[in-house]
């Protein structure tokens, strides 16, 4: 099939990337290759896409329709994969009008195209950061109306713009919540990278909060291949992607990064966030029974990898920063 990826160059988009490439498809890749964190982690993820002959990477950025459309004309699209966001929390509080501009006006566009153009499937990315609030495990039955940061209150919009599009145009739309993907080649706003960088490099690294937050860390293959088994036709799904047996703590992960990088963690506490949540776990039987998946990689043997593939790339990597760096936080 030809599979259109948006943010092609993000994290978990060139995973998808590589999945989809592995199991035979070909991939449209799209990204705006913003700099919002470290260019070069981008440029890194599609240098291995661009050396198969079923990837094609245009630049582009889904906010503007017309490019966009030139797209949907020149392929015979069979199905979308929506990752192109704005992402991380804390920046969104900065820049609510960003995040709305691409979360929202983006995924518009995208399904104003798919009508036009005949395109009957889309996976959508979405957030367990929406499950703000609620009791543990989050299922998806939960209602998700109270986010607790714009980057939230844009990714549960996406959620409604895709159900108005399965409701009035019978375009099919498969939403995938993801609890914190992590994984080599990561996101330098989020904590494992950073953790790790600043773990290794000897640098102090600021806990928000008392360490004893808890996530329900999922490795990115696996969500890879959630992603992509996703991608069948099913009306409207709203699905976990999550490992939803345990949650671990900062100072798991903590403990983690020292024993594979064998470094002490200099630790600052500073006071918990607003817009973060305390606890996430998934339920995730839904992902069980509708896609057959479940997540292979455990918590130590992720991290294990994450702290390999930085001292392999540790020249480079270390120079990773996001504006997340920046916000004194």
């Amino acid at each position: 099939m030809n599979i259109l990826v948006t943010g092609s160059a993000g994290f978990i988009g060139h995973k998808v990337c590589e999945e989809l490439i592995n199991t035979g498809n070909h991939v449209i890749g799209l990204d705006n290759m913003n700099d919002y964190y470290d260019v070069h982690l981008k440029e890194y993820r599609l240098r291995s896409l661009n050396r198969s002959n079923a990837f094609k990477f245009i630049k582009l950025d889904i906010e503007h329709y017309d490019d966009l459309e030139k797209i949907f004309k020149e392929y015979k699209l069979n199905a979308i994969i929506n990752l192109a966001a704005r992402a991380g929390v804390r920046y969104s509080m900065l820049n609510p009008l960003m995040y709305f501009n691409t979360n929202t006006i983006g995924l518009l566009n995208i399904l104003e195209l798919m009508k036009k153009y005949k395109v009957n499937k889309i996976v959508q990315a979405s957030t367990s950061s929406l499950y703000a609030g609620q009791a543990l495990p989050f299922s998806e039955e939960l209602a998700v109306n109270e986010p607790l940061s714009p980057y939230a209150a844009s990714k549960k919009s996406s959620e409604m713009i895709a159900y108005t599009y399965y409701h009035l145009y019978d375009i099919n739309a498969t939403i995938v919540r993801y609890f914190t993907v992590y994984g080599p080649a990561g996101r330098p706003d989020m904590a494992v990278f950073k953790f790790i960088r600043d773990i290794i490099e000897e640098k102090e690294i600021v806990i928000n909060g008392d360490g004893t937050q808890t996530r329900d860390f999922t490795f990115i293959d696996d969500v890879a291949k959630g992603t992509v088994l996703a991608l069948k036709p099913r009306g409207y799904e709203v699905i976990n992607i999550g490992g939803g047996l345990a949650a671990y703590s900062l100072k798991d992960l903590i403990n983690l990064i020292e024993k594979y990088s064998n470094k002490k963690a200099i630790i600052k506490y500073s006071g918990f966030s607003k817009a973060d949540m305390k606890h996430t776990l998934a339920k995730s039987t839904k992902a069980k029974d509708m896609l057959n998946w479940e997540p292979k990689v455990d918590f130590s043997e992720g991290i294990k990898r994450s702290v390999d593939w930085y001292m392999t790339n540790r020249s480079w990597a270390k120079l990773s920063t996001s504006k997340d760096d920046y916000l004194g936080k």
